[in-house]
C-alpha cells in the first residue's frame, strides 16, 4: 500500500500553492513588522468638545504611495472645552472675584452659583476667553461653576472658600420703610473697626428719587466705633425717597476689623419740610414748616459758663422717647437730679434732649437755666412732640453755649461745611 504523506497546516489552508511557495511564504511573515492600529485622539482635560477617531486607509497611486501601503492622515485637532477657575479647593481665599478661563476657542455663557446664595453676574473679555464676576467671592461658601462655549460644549467646576476667622456688622440708620425729617442722614456704625474704607465705601450705593447731590464721611461715632454717613449737600426735599444697597457680603474690613458676611438695605423717605428754631439769647423755641411758623413757645436751656450749658450748632431730632427717667450721673454731673421726665426728645448722644420741664418754669423765656437740655411746659412740650418729625433739624444759635455740635455726637455732620465733609469720603 503506497504511503500517503501528511499535509502541512499551510497546505491544509492554502492546497493549491506548491509548497516553496509556502516556504518562502512562511519566511516573509517572520520578518515583516507587526501591523499599526488605528490610534485615537486623546486630549487630557475635563470636558471635551467632539474627540475624533482618525483614519487610516489603503492609499491609491495618486496618493504617493504604492497601492496595499498603509497611510497615516494624523489625528484632527478636537475643540478644547477645558476651563481654568482661579479659586479652587476647599479652603480658596475670599474676597477675590471669580475668574474662569477657556482652554481654546470662545466663551458663551458663564454661571457661578452659591450654595444658598444668588448667582454672581459677570463680564466676558474682549477676545472671549475669560469671564470675570463683578463681585467677589464670599467666605464660607460653596460655589458651583459651569461654563459653556460657542460651539456647543461645556465644562463644570467647583469651590468652597475658607470661612471667616472674625465677623463685622453695622448699625443702619434710619430704619426700613420709616420717613423722617429733612436733616436725617444715611448713618452706618460698625461693629468693629474698618481700616479697608476705600473698599467698604466702594460697596455702598446710596440712590435717591431725584439726583440729591450728596456725600459719604467718615466719623468716629460717639460710642468711638468707626462710622459712615451719607447726606446731602443741603437739606433733603420734601418727599425724596433714599435706598441704601450695601453689597458687603465678602468685602474685607481689615486688621481686627473681619469680613462681612451678608448685605444689607434699606429705604427711607423724606416728609414735610420742618426746621425748629433755637434762640439761646431769646430764650425762645419756634417750630417752622414750609418756612411757615406753626410755634413760637417760651423755653430755657443750659446754665451757661460751664458744663450745663447747651451745645449750639445744628442737632437732629434722633428719637422720640416719651417719658424717661434722666439721672445726672449718667452725664458727668453728679447727683443733682434723678426725674422722670416727660416728651422727651433725644438731640445728641450725650445726653442733650428737648422736653418738658415744669419745674422750671420761672425761667422760661428768662433765663437759661437748666442741665443742658431745652425746656417748655407740658402744653408745648406736648405739641412740639406730637408734630416733630425724627431727622428734623434744631437750628440752635447764641451765645450761651459750651461748642458745636459735633458730628459723632448725635447726626451733627452738619456743622461740617460741604467742601470739609467731602474730603472725608474714603474715594475722594
Amino acid at each position: 500500500m503506497p504511503l500517503h504523506r501528511r499535509q502541512s497546516k499551510a497546505q491544509e489552508v492554502f492546497p493549491l500553492i506548491p509548497a516553496p511557495l509556502i516556504s518562502a511564504l512562511r519566511g516573509t511573515a517572520r520578518n515583516a513588522p507587526p501591523a499599526r492600529p488605528a490610534r485615537l485622539a486623546l486630549i487630557a482635560g475635563t470636558a471635551l468638545l467632539g474627540a475624533t477617531l482618525t483614519a487610516c486607509s489603503g492609499g491609491a497611486a495618486a496618493s504617493g504611495h504604492d497601492a496595499g501601503q498603509e497611510q497615516d492622515a494624523g489625528p484632527s485637532k478636537a475643540a478644547d472645552t477645558r476651563i481654568s477657575v482661579n479659586l479652587r479647593g476647599a479652603a480658596a481665599a475670599a474676597g477675590k472675584p471669580v475668574t474662569v478661563t477657556l482652554a481654546a476657542g470662545k466663551l458663551r455663557a458663564v454661571t457661578v452659583s452659591a450654595d444658598g446664595g444668588d448667582a454672581l453676574t459677570g463680564r466676558l473679555s474682549t477676545d472671549g476667553r475669560t469671564w470675570t464676576s463683578d463681585r467677589v467671592a464670599a467666605p464660607g461658601t460653596t460655589y458651583r461653576v459651569e461654563a459653556k462655549d460657542t460651539g456647543g460644549g461645556s465644562d463644570t467646576a467647583g469651590f468652597t472658600t475658607a470661612a471667616a476667622d472674625r465677623v463685622n456688622k453695622l448699625t443702619l440708620a434710619p430704619g426700613k420703610n420709616t420717613t423722617v425729617g429733612i436733616a436725617q442722614p444715611l448713618s452706618i456704625v460698625f461693629d468693629h473697626p474698618v481700616k479697608n474704607r476705600a473698599a467698604v465705601e466702594k460697596a455702598l450705593k446710596a440712590s435717591t428719587s431725584n439726583s440729591t447731590e450728596g456725600s459719604w464721611g467718615w466719623l468716629r461715632d460717639y460710642s468711638g466705633r468707626d462710622r459712615v454717613d451719607w447726606r446731602p449737600k443741603e437739606y433733603w426735599k420734601s418727599g425724596t425717597r433714599i435706598t441704601l444697597d450695601a453689597d458687603l457680603n465678602g468685602v474685607d474690613s481689615g486688621p481686627s476689623g473681619g469680613w462681612f458676611v451678608r448685605d444689607y438695605a434699606t429705604t427711607f423717605t423724606v416728609g414735610s419740610s420742618q426746621v425748629v428754631k433755637v434762640d439761646l439769647d431769646r430764650h425762645r423755641l419756634a417750630l417752622k414748616r414750609d418756612g411757615r411758623t406753626v410755634m413760637d413757645v417760651p423755653m430755657s436751656a443750659g446754665t451757661p459758663g460751664g458744663d450745663r450749658a447747651s451745645w449750639r450748632g445744628t442737632a437732629v431730632l434722633m428719637a422720640k422717647e416719651g417719658t424717661i427717667n434722666m439721672r445726672s450721673e449718667t452725664v458727668g454731673l453728679g447727683d443733682l437730679y434723678d426725674k422722670m421726665v416727660d416728651f422727651s426728645m433725644r438731640l445728641t448722644w450725650s445726653g442733650m434732649y428737648a422736653h418738658a420741664a415744669p419745674w422750671n418754669a420761672a425761667y422760661f423765656g428768662v433765663a437759661n437755666h437748666s442741665s443742658g437740655c431745652v425746656g417748655m411746659s407740658d402744653a408745648d412740650a406736648a405739641s412740639l412732640y406730637r408734630q416733630a418729625h425724627v431727622g428734623d433739624p434744631f437750628e440752635i444759635t447764641g451765645a450761651d453755649a459750651k461748642g458745636t455740635v459735633a458730628e459723632g455726637n448725635g447726626y451733627g455732620a452738619w456743622n461740617v461745611s460741604w467742601a470739609d465733609w467731602r474730603t472725608r469720603s474714603a474715594l475722594g
